[in-house]
């Protein structure tokens, strides 16, 4: 079965030839490293296209990047929601950062192989990570508490941004108990809204200002 981008195009209808061949290629890219080193569970491999790349992209639909804007995506495992957001937006400067060498060596080949000069890949923990940022991204790394400290002080004070400079984080279920425990002052988004299979019905983007 040739497993292609059609999804991603039909909800982000201005593609460029380049970006269209770029999200075609995920597929046998991770079908390659994910035979390797394990960053998807083998039985998501069929589901890349709607479970992982589109779910990145969920970002977008709420935030859209600006060129020259810093990305910092922590936790990003195999390179989401970082890599897919790096492709939509060619002019943003992405850092994707994993605890997890491995991981980061997919990630680097995945860039690669693509040709993306504007993702660079870190085998360092959040808190290690110097440089400041207008957005944080991340895809259900840990609970917000927990999160949150990570990555406070890691961003520009200054917004080039529709939306001011903060975190932008993919999460599913119910989150009441956990934003309340979190104490932050969050929006939640619904994936819904923007997208009609089953598997965005409980999953949202959860917006913190910073």
């Amino acid at each position: 079965m040739e497993i292609k981008s059609t999804l991603i195009q039909e909800y982000f209808k201005d593609l460029t030839e380049k970006q269209i061949a770029q999200f075609d290629q995920l597929y046998d890219l991770y079908s390659f490293w994910n035979a390797q080193i394990n960053v998807i569970s083998r039985k998501d491999i069929e589901e890349l296209y709607e479970r992982h790349i589109l779910h990145s992209l969920g970002i977008a639909k709420f935030c859209t990047f600006k060129p020259a804007e810093k990305v910092l995506d922590v936790g990003t495992g195999g390179g989401f929601p970082g890599i897919p957001l790096a492709i939509l937006f060619p002019e943003t400067q992405f850092h994707l950062v994993d605890s997890i060498g491995k991981k980061i060596k997919v990630v680097t080949e995945v860039a690669l192989a693509l040709g993306l000069k504007n993702v660079k890949a870190s085998h360092l923990r959040a808190e290690q990570v110097t440089d400041k940022y207008d957005f944080v991204v991340s895809r259900a790394v840990t609970r917000l508490i927990d999160f949150y400290p990570w990555v406070k002080g890691k961003f520009n004070k200054e917004s080039k941004n529709a939306i001011p400079n903060g975190i932008l984080y993919l999460k599913g279920g119910d989150l009441k108990e956990e934003l309340a425990e979190s104490r932050l002052k969050a929006e939640l988004y619904p994936l819904s809204a923007y997208f009609k299979e089953d598997f965005f019905e409980t999953k949202y983007v959860v917006y913190i200002p910073q």
